[in-house]
C-alpha cells in the first residue's frame, strides 16, 4: 500500500535526509525542564531519601576539611615542636581514625544517593517509553509517512537514554552543589570575612561564563541530536535495501552519501563537545587564580598572627572547594544539554495530534451486511491537490470490485479512505447507510480485513502471527484458518510446525508462504469487507495460483475491493473500475469493458496508453 501516500523525504544521494528541524525556532528549555520534573512527582518519597543522603554527604564531606584545622594546630604543630609529646600523638591518631570513619560514611552516602537516584530515573524513562509507544499507536498514518522510522527510533532509544543519563547525574549534582556552596561560604565568612569576600570575586565570573556557554551550546547539542537521527535513519533504510543497492551497483554512491552524513554528525558533535569541554579548564583557571590570591593574603595574616597554619590550610581548601560544585555541574553540562534536547524531541511526539481519541463516544458500527458507497468523494494529500475527484462507487453486499489503473492514479487512496487512514475532503463514504466518520474507528477497522502487497509478520510463532487476526481464537480455530488459506501443508513441513518462530523480516520463509499466513490471519478475523491490495504482486506464478485459490475462499460472501496489477486475476470480478488521475474513467464487468475496446481493453491486451 504505497503508491499514493505522502511523499517521503528523500534519503538517497542528494536527498534531504530523514529529518529536518527548524533550528531558528527558539526552544523553551524552562518549559521542557518544568514538564520533565512532573514525571518525578510519583517518586517524592524516594527523592526525599535522596535529599537526606545528599545532605549527609555534604555535611560529612565538609567535616573532613574542617577536621584538618585541629589536626594541624592541635597535634601536628605541637609534634613538630616536641616529637616526644605522647598526648599529641594519641590525639592525632584518634583524629585520623575519626577522619577515616567519616570518609567511609561519605562514600556510603554517595553510593546510596546515586543508587536511589538511578531507581528514580529508570522509573521516569520507563514511563516516557510507555507513553511514547502508546502515543505511536494513536498517531495517524500521515505522521509515519512524514517521519521516517530511523528518526522515531533515534528519539525512542537515544533521546530517552540521554534523559536517563541527565537525571542520574544532574539532580544529584545540582542539590549537592548548591548545599556545598552555601555551607562552605558560611564557613569561610566565619573563619575570615575579608578573605571570604575576596574568594567570592570568582563566583559571578564563573556563573557568567557558564551562562554564556549554556546559551550558545544548546543549539549545538540539538544539531548533534538531529545529525545522529539522520545517520540512524540512513543506516536503517539502506541496510534493509541492500538488494536494490547491489543490483544497481550503487555501493559507492551510498557509501559516499553516508560519509557526508557521518561527517556532518562529526562536525556537529565536535562543536558541541568542544564548547562543552571549554567549561572545565576555564572554571579551573578562574578558581586557581582566586585561590592563589587568597592563599597569599592568608599567609600574610598568618605571619602577623591573625590566623593559624591550620586555618590557612582549611581556608585554602574551602576557597578551592566552593567552586568545585559549579565546575562539576559544568562538567555535566553536555549531559544536561543532551537530556533537555532529548526531552524536547520526546515531548514533540507526545504533543502530536492523535488520529482519534479512544472512547470517543461514537457508536460502534455493529454487525454489517457490507453495502459500501462512495458519494461524490474528493480527496488530496498535502503535496497533491487532487488525488480523487468526484468518485462514486456503489458496492452491493458480497460484490467483488476490482480497481485498476496506472501507478499514482488513486487506487490505494480509495481503500485508504475506506479504512479511514485519511478522511475525505468532500463527499462521504457509507457502509450500510452509515457515514464512516460517524462511527467508532476501532469497530470500523475490525469489520474490514486487509491483505497488503508487503506482508507484515512479527518475530513470533506462526501460530501467534495468525492469531493476531483474533487474539481470543483457539489453536484449533487458527489451524482451521490456515487450512482454508492453503497454508497448513507447508506449515506442518516446517521443523517446529505452528511453533516455528518467524525471523526478522520473515527471512526463514518465502514471500508466498508469508502471504498465505497473512491470508489465514484475515480469514481468522472474519471481516465482512475485504481489501486486497496487489496481494500477489511479489510472488511467482505457481505461488500466485495457490494464493488465488486461498483468496477465492476468502472472498466468498464478502464485499471485496481488489487492487491488482495482473489483470488476469480480476477477470471474474463483479465490477472493474478503471481509474486515472483520480477519476473513474470506466467501469463494468470484464466482458463489458473488453467489448467497449477502451482503456481497459488496451491495458488487458498489453497496449495500454496512459489516458489523457
Amino acid at each position: 500500500m504505497a503508491e499514493e501516500k505522502m511523499k517521503k523525504p528523500a534519503g538517497g544521494p542528494g536527498g534531504r535526509g530523514p529529518m529536518s528541524v527548524n533550528l531558528d525556532k527558539a526552544k523553551n528549555s524552562k518549559a521542557t525542564i518544568k514538564r520533565l520534573l512532573k514525571y518525578l512527582e510519583g517518586s517524592k518519597k524516594i527523592l526525599f531519601v535522596v535529599v537526606l543522603f545528599i545532605i549527609a554527604y555534604v555535611v560529612l564531606n565538609t567535616s573532613q576539611s574542617i577536621m584538618l584545622q585541629p589536626i594541624i594546630d592541635d597535634y601536628i604543630v605541637p609534634l613538630l615542636e616536641n616529637p616526644a609529646d605522647s598526648e599529641a600523638k594519641l590525639g592525632c591518631i584518634r583524629m585520623i581514625a575519626t577522619l577515616f570513619i567519616i570518609c567511609m560514611l561519605t562514600a556510603v552516602c554517595s553510593f546510596l544517593q546515586s543508587k536511589f537516584m538511578i531507581k528514580v530515573s529508570q522509573k521516569v524513562v520507563k514511563q516516557l517509553r510507555d507513553e511514547v509507544f502508546a502515543k505511536i499507536q494513536k498517531l495517524p498514518i500521515r505522521y509515519f509517512v512524514v517521519h521516517p522510522s530511523g528518526e522515531l527510533m533515534s528519539k525512542i532509544v537515544n533521546d530517552i537514554d540521554n534523559i536517563s543519563i541527565a537525571l542520574n547525574t544532574s539532580i544529584n549534582q545540582l542539590i549537592s552543589g548548591v548545599l556545598t556552596v552555601i555551607v562552605i561560604l558560611v564557613i569561610l565568612f566565619v573563619i575570615n570575612p575579608i578573605l571570604a569576600t575576596i574568594s567570592l570575586i570568582s563566583l559571578p565570573i564563573i556563573l557568567f561564563v557558564v551562562g554564556k556557554i549554556a546559551n550558545y551550546n544548546k543549539a549545538q547539542f540539538i544539531k548533534q541530536q538531529e545529525a545522529l537521527a539522520e545517520v540512524n535513519g540512513y543506516i536503517e533504510e539502506y541496510v534493509s535495501g541492500q538488494k536494490v543497492i547491489k543490483a544497481f551497483n550503487k555501493e559507492n554512491d551510498v557509501k559516499e552519501e553516508f560519509n557526508n552524513r557521518n561527517e556532518n554528525l562529526r562536525k556537529n558533535g565536535f562543536m558541541a563537545q568542544t564548547v562543552a569541554g571549554m567549561v572545565m579548564p576555564i572554571m579551573g583557571n578562574i578558581s586557581n587564580i582566586t585561590t592563589a590570591i587568597t592563599t597569599v593574603l592568608a599567609g600574610i595574616f598568618c605571619i602577623n598572627g591573625k590566623i593559624t597554619l591550620g586555618t590557612i590550610t582549611i581556608f585554602s581548601k574551602f576557597s578551592k572547594e566552593y567552586s568545585r560544585p559549579i565546575t562539576e555541574i559544568s562538567n555535566q553540562f553536555n549531559v544536561i544539554q543532551a537530556g533537555i534536547a532529548g526531552a524536547e524531541r520526546i515531548f514533540e511526539i507526545l504533543d502530536e495530534a492523535e488520529e482519534y481519541p479512544y472512547n470517543s463516544g461514537k457508536p460502534v458500527i455493529g454487525e454489517i451486511k457490507g453495502h459500501v458507497e462512495f458519494k461524490d468523494v474528493d480527496f488530496g494529500y498535502p503535496e497533491k491537490e487532487k488525488a480523487l475527484v468526484n468518485v462514486n462507487i456503489d458496492a452491493k453486499p458480497g460484490e467483488t470490485i476490482a480497481i485498476v489503473g496506472p501507478t499514482g492514479a488513486g487506487k490505494t487512496t480509495i481503500v485508504d479512505l475506506l479504512i479511514r487512514f485519511y478522511d475525505v475532503r468532500t463527499g462521504k463514504i457509507l457502509i450500510d447507510g452509515k457515514d464512516i466518520r460517524d462511527v467508532d474507528k476501532n469497530s470500523l477497522r475490525n469489520s474490514i480485513g486487509i491483505v497488503l502487497q508487503d506482508t507484515v509478520l512479527f518475530s513470533d510463532t506462526i501460530m501467534e502471527n495468525i492469531r493476531y487476526g483474533r487474539l481470543d481464537a483457539t489453536d484449533e480455530e487458527v489451524i482451521e484458518a490456515a487450512k482454508l488459506a492453503d497454508a497448513h501443508s507447508f506449515i506442518k513441513r516446517l521443523p517446529n510446525g505452528y511453533d516455528t518462530v518467524i525471523s526478522e523480516d520473515a527471512g526463514n520463509i518465502s514471500k508466498g508462504q508469508a502471504q498465505l499466513i497473512n491470508i489465514a490471519r484475515v480469514i481468522l478475523s472474519n471481516p465482512q469487507i475485504l481489501v486486497l491490495d496487489e496481494a500477489t504482486s511479489n510472488v511467482d506464478t505457481r505461488m500466485e495460483v495457490k494464493i488465488q485459490q486461498a483468496m477465492s475462499k476468502l472472498l466468498e460472501g464478502r464485499t471485496s475491493f481488489v487492487i491488482a496489477h495482473r489483470l488476469s486475476t480480476i477477470v471474474n470480478s463483479d465490477r472493474i473500475l478503471v481509474i486515472n488521475d483520480g477519476n473513474i474513467i470506466e467501469q463494468g464487468s470484464h466482458s463489458e469493458l473488453i467489448s467497449k475496446k477502451g482503456v481497459y481493453y488496451k491495458m488487458y491486451t498489453g497496449i495500454f496508453e496512459e489516458a489523457s
